[in-house]
């Protein structure tokens, strides 16, 4: 008897936040916490950041690679509807899009919802 593996076939999420984002964490055990987001990750919907979700991980010495074994502490991702973009002024909000024509090309921005501040940082 051979028992079919079941695929995950899922659709990837649209998750509209980017690395280097502050980040609100609103449900589950660390709820409050604030942080800037280090991965995203848009084929499993879910989203590391920095100082939420410490999990421990027992390692094993490595001296090739210089890490030295015992218990060390890690972040673990959550869902990505687990946290919201922290706008400036406002706190935390939801995202909505502003597009822009200039020459003929439209930019596409991410602003907050409810003063209409630009969330993306001009690089």
């Amino acid at each position: 008897m051979s028992v079919a593996l079941k695929k995950d076939n899922r659709e990837p999420v649209r998750i509209q936040l980017k690395k280097n984002d502050q980040v609100k964490v609103i449900a589950g055990r660390d709820k409050g916490k604030t942080g800037r987001v280090l991965n995203v990750d848009k084929e499993k919907g879910r989203i590391l950041i920095e100082h939420v979700n410490m999990v421990k991980k027992h390692t094993k010495k490595n001296p090739a690679k210089q890490i030295a074994g015992g218990i060390a502490e890690m972040e673990a991702s959550i869902a990505v509807s687990n946290a919201m973009i922290v706008c400036p002024k406002c706190g935390p909000v939801r995202i909505a899009h502003h597009v822009t024509e200039v020459a003929g090309k439209s930019h596409r921005s991410r602003v907050c919802r409810k003063c209409g501040q630009a969330l993306d940082k001009k690089a």
